[in-house]
Formats: C-alpha cells, sequence, structure tokens
C-alpha cells in the first residue's frame, strides 16, 4: 500500500492540513500508516481527526479497534521512527513532530522494529 505523502503531492497536503486546522481548532490532522514490513491488517481509513487533548493511550485503542487486533497480540506505534510515551496528549506530539505539510505521522507495526 502506497503512503498518504507518496500518492498526495506536498501542496495538497499542506492546503488539505490548513482547512483541517481552520476549521477545527481544537483538533490535530493525524495520518495513521502501517509500517512497510508488519503484516498486521491495513488500517481501514488513514486520515483522523484527534482531540488536542487526547493521549496516545487513548488514540492506540483507536488505531487497535479500527484493524481489529486481538487483545493478545502487540501493537507499537512510532512518529518519525521514534517510540512516544504513551501518556503524552496529541497536542503535544503534534508541536513537536508534525510534518512540514502539517499533518502528525504516526505509524504503527506488531514488532518494536526501532528500538
Amino acid at each position: 500500500m502506497k503512503s498518504f505523502k507518496d500518492t498526495t503531492p506536498l501542496e495538497k497536503r499542506i492546503d488539505e492540513s490548513q482547512q483541517i486546522i481552520n476549521k477545527y481548532p481544537d483538533r490535530i490532522p493525524v495520518i495513521v500508516e502501517k509500517y512497510f514490513k508488519c503484516e498486521l491488517p491495513d488500517v481501514d481509513k488513514c486520515k483522523y481527526l484527534v482531540p488536542k487533548d487526547m493521549t496516545m493511550t487513548k488514540f492506540i485503542f483507536v488505531i487497535r479497534k479500527r484493524i481489529q487486533l486481538e487483545s493478545t497480540q502487540a501493537l507499537f506505534i512510532t512518529i518519525n521512527n521514534t517510540m512516544v510515551p504513551a501518556q503524552r496528549l496529541i497536542g503535544e506530539l503534534y508541536e513537536e513532530l508534525k510534518d512540514k505539510d502539517g499533518f502528525l505521522y504516526v505509524t504503527y507495526t506488531s514488532e518494536n522494529t526501532f528500538g
């Protein structure tokens, strides 16, 4: 599956993120994608509007539900190839780690490949 960056030109991504931020100032535009070597199911949608005050723990729960992951299966989440603390707020992570196009890119995998 091609990534959002591969299928959408930079200018269009910038325009889209700005429109989202202007329309929903209390939410963060997030792109969720599976790590290319991961065998977990693809997420059913890649674009999310996440409340700024949501913790990563809660967002991970959303991702787990969207890919219908069993409770016994591990799920690792990274932003910019870095594991982030589960108690951090999405809004804080966005300010620190957002992409130049205005989206926050979250990658999931079944193994701790970024160790």
